[in-house]
C-alpha cells in the first residue's frame, strides 16, 4: 500500500473502533441467537413432556414456541439490519469520504 491517505485511514482509531463495534454487534446477537436455538434443541431433547403440553385442541406447546425461535431469528436478523443501515453504514461512508479526499 503507497497511498498515505488510504494507510491513514486503515491506522486510525476511527476504523479500529468501526471494526470493533462489528464485531461486539455480531457477536451479541450470534449470542442471542445461538441461546435461542440451542435453548429450544434442549428443551426438546431434556423437557419433551413439557413440550407436548397441550394448549388447545390439537396444538401443543411445542409448536408456538417452536414458532417463537423462527421470528426471533427473524427479529434478531432485523435489528442487525437496522443497526447496520443507520450506524454502521454512515461510518463507514464517513471513512471512506476520508480515503478520497
Amino acid at each position: 500500500m503507497t497511498d498515505p491517505a488510504a494507510r491513514r485511514v486503515l491506522e486510525s482509531p476511527e476504523l479500529r473502533d468501526l471494526i470493533r463495534r462489528r464485531w461486539t454487534v455480531s457477536l451479541v446477537l450470534t449470542g442471542c441467537l445461538f441461546v435461542l436455538y440451542y435453548g429450544f434443541i434442549l428443551l426438546v431433547g431434556l423437557h419433551q413432556t413439557l413440550l407436548a403440553t397441550r394448549i388447545g385442541a390439537a396444538t401443543t406447546l411445542g409448536i408456538p414456541l417452536g414458532m417463537g425461535v423462527i421470528v426471533g431469528a427473524w427479529l434478531l436478523t432485523a435489528a442487525y439490519v437496522l443497526w447496520a443501515n443507520r450506524r454502521y453504514d454512515a461510518d463507514a461512508r464517513a471513512l471512506r469520504a476520508r480515503l478520497e479526499r
